[in-house]
């Protein structure tokens, strides 16, 4: 706080992940010091945050989401046991920080209070056996869709910012149609969360062809390895162009 104060910027640009950076956090904190920033706002960020409660709105509007359920301790346990296969993740974490996929009902409660430790209760998400994709938001426009092969069971921390061995497809092999009906499906997540500005919604896709959302990304990865750099790319913006584009919405704040 007291760099900030010192430094006075004109805008800042938060390129912070889970809680304190992501969560409504530092967005609030740069709301009372009078700072534009980057992104989506209070209320938005804290929401996107919390993946339980991002998958019940959803769900109210008829969106498509993996069925789940909210494991507190040992309570409904058994309801995650008829999920299974199933991810188990905090719900409240970004970066696929803690996630894991449970196969056997007898792995199930280890891995939940794994998840646990970092706090909050935990999400336990049915498994959907299929290609994922991932479609970038910037100012209200869909970026191309991004199809990720991981190298492991999913895309995990590891694959996200450490592997040189994750295979990122652009374009992404879907018809015209589907890719548009994925990116008309990202776009109605992503605004009905009240996000704004840029964010990176993602995907499952079933092996009938179904599109099942998974969580949206308020403030997306921006390394070597990120997706939203990569779509934007292919959209015909450079590095410095994409970001003074996500300053831009700061600005509108």
């Amino acid at each position: 706080v007291e760099q900030l104060q010192a430094y006075g910027p004109d805008y800042a640009f938060i390129a912070l992940h889970g809680r304190g950076g992501e969560d409504g956090a530092m967005q609030g904190l740069l709301e009372t010091m009078g700072i534009p920033y980057s992104g989506s706002g209070v209320m938005a960020s804290a929401l996107a945050m919390d993946k339980y409660r991002c998958k019940l709105l959803w769900q109210s509007i008829g969106l498509p989401t993996p069925e789940f359920a909210l494991v507190m301790g040992s309570d409904n346990l058994g309801h995650a046991e008829s999920l299974l296969p199933a991810f188990v993740k905090p719900s409240m974490e970004g970066s696929s920080v803690g996630v894991a996929r449970v196969d056997r009902r007898e792995d199930l409660e280890a891995a939940c209070e794994r998840a646990g430790e970092h706090k909050g209760p935990v999400l336990v998400e049915a498994f959907i056996d299929g290609p994922e994709f991932t479609v970038g938001i910037l100012n209200d426009q869909a970026l191309p869709v991004i199809r990720i092969e991981a190298e492991g069971e999913f895309y995990d921390y590891e694959a996200k910012y450490l592997s040189d061995n994750t295979r990122y497809s652009i374009p992404c092999g879907l018809t015209s149609i589907k890719e548009q009906e994925l990116q008309a499906v990202a776009l109605t997540a992503f605004e009905t969360l009240g996000c704004s500005g840029w964010g990176r919604v993602d995907f499952m896709q079933d092996q009938q062809g179904r599109f099942w959302l998974l969580e949206v990304n308020t403030i997306p990865g921006m390394t070597d390895h990120s997706l939203m750099p990569m779509a934007a790319a292919d959209a015909g913006l450079s590095f410095d162009e994409l970001v003074i584009e996500i300053l831009k919405a700061a600005d509108v704040r």
